[in-house]
């Protein structure tokens, strides 16, 4: 389990599998966390599966089990495989990552759109998102408390307004939801950002109408090619 604040009620500890996706997400919880301790080697997998491209590259079952590995490295990959039939038989639709780097937005950008920024995720009726970083920098979490919408900040929303060209409408509104500009956040100053660690399984809430909790407010490790992460996602 990360270290929060001694005052922090958004994350809740779960002790199993039933009880990560059986626990309704309310009073102010955002964000569940199965935390375990996973054996295996996993830098061995992620050294076996070594890319040049950057980016992501979903990893299918029958190529992890292909690969040569020592008995640490097996174990490993029998472990991901075990999360990932989890989520599956669940109809959560997982996918086992390799990344090597991520793509970066224009850094002048009026709003950095990547995974890189703080964001929430949307979806356009009740769901979740899953995560789990088994190797390299694991993903990050931002108390909403400590985060303001970038579209919120009057220096910002006027360059989009200028961007867009109209007047601040329901069409304006419209423009910032279709570039997701609406789902990305500032740090307030002092933020203190908590990681959400290696093996951990994470289910975190997301922006959809009628959600009675905030969004979960997260990033992705600012990663560049040649820096290699395995996770799961669903």
């Amino acid at each position: 389990m990360p270290s929060l604040p001694a005052d922090y009620r958004r994350v809740r500890r779960v002790s199993s599998f039933a009880e990560l996706v059986g626990t309704p997400l309310r009073d102010g919880v955002n964000a569940l966390c199965w935390p375990r301790a996973l054996p295996g080697d996993f830098a061995e997998v992620a050294a076996k599966l070594a890319r040049s491209e950057a980016g992501i590259h979903v990893l299918e079952e029958q190529e992890l089990q292909a690969l040569p590995l020592s008995a640490a490295g097996r174990v490993a990959i029998e472990a991901m495989l075990g999360d990932f039939r989890l989520l599956r038989d669940r109809q959560l639709d997982p996918a086992l990552n390799y990344l090597n780097g991520g793509e970066h937005d224009d850094p002048q950008a009026i709003v950095a759109t990547d995974v890189f920024s703080w964001h929430a995720d949307r979806a356009p009726v009740p769901a979740d998102t899953y995560l789990c970083t088994y190797f390299g920098r694991p993903s990050e979490g931002l108390r909403n408390e400590e985060a303001t919408r970038r579209v919120d900040d009057p220096a910002t929303r006027a360059k989009l307004l200028q961007l867009y060209g109209g007047a601040d409408d329901d069409g304006f509104h419209e423009f910032l939801a279709d570039h997701s500009y609406d789902l990305h956040y500032a740090a307030a100053p002092g933020a203190g950002p908590f990681s959400f660690g290696h093996f951990n399984l994470w289910r975190i809430a997301l922006a959809y109408p009628g959600n009675p909790v905030p969004p979960c407010i997260h990033r992705a490790p600012a990663t560049r090619p040649g820096e290699v992460r395995l996770m799961l996602i669903s």
